[in-house]
């Protein structure tokens, strides 16, 4: 008698339930940032996050461990989609300050992301809190990035005169920062992505036209008419 030993094999997940996790979990990140952003990382709980979905906070605990894991999360995130539209790490000294204000420009239709950045990092000023890392590391990657953008702009001759680079870097991160708190008192008061932009080329020439715009070669066709 020949013995045949049958393997069973765990079923595969379905595609359909990689999705549905996948929406469970933005669904968590966006009610987090509501709930962080409105009171603050160390007043919001998990069971409001988990009441806004319309889970249960065990369910909720499924998708993230604990309370640090979600706010690094929600933090990971937002900054996933900053750097798709401000290329820090571009070469391109232009092309990274034309993302600022187009960032600033985007921000202003998402308050809530606004709200947690600003709450956040006033918060973690304090050294026991959880993303005090967090902020300490963001600032010096975007101060060092600037850094960068202003000081090829300033071997290019850009900079305005009097203008160093660190010290620009510097400005417009203060600038950005204490722009969104005024916005979020006042939405009228400031355009914020209007004011940066007038403060970048206060700091410096910045060529504000993307590559291929229409307007280069209207531009170029005048020069070369002149």
């Amino acid at each position: 008698m020949t013995n045949t030993t049958t393997t069973t094999k765990a079923p595969r997940r379905a595609r359909g339930e990689y999705a549905k996790t996948r929406k469970r979990r933005e669904a968590i990140l966006d009610a987090a940032l509501e709930v962080f952003a409105e009171g603050g990382y160390r007043s919001g709980s998990l069971r409001e996050v988990a009441q806004r979905v319309g889970i249960s906070e065990a369910g909720l605990l499924h998708h993230f461990p604990n309370k640090v894991a979600l706010l690094e999360a929600v933090l990971s995130r937002r900054d996933d989609r900053s750097r798709e539209m401000v290329p820090l790490d571009s070469d391109d000294p232009h092309a990274a300050l034309r993302g600022v204000v187009a960032l600033a420009a985007y921000n202003a239709t998402v308050p809530g992301v606004v709200e947690l950045y600003c709450t956040l990092s006033a918060e973690a000023t304090a050294p026991d809190h959880p993303a005090h890392a967090y902020f300490t590391r963001r600032y010096e990657t975007t101060r060092a990035a600037f850094l960068k953008s202003f000081s090829t702009l300033g071997s290019q001759g850009r900079l305005r005169p009097g203008v160093t680079p660190r010290r620009a870097a510097i400005v417009l991160i203060a600038l950005w920062d204490g722009l969104q708190v005024q916005w979020l008192l006042d939405r009228d008061i400031v355009d914020i992505a209007d004011a940066l932009h007038e403060c970048i080329d206060a700091l410096a020439d910045v060529d504000w036209a993307e590559p291929g715009d229409p307007s280069d070669a209207v531009a170029g066709s005048d020069e070369d008419a002149g």
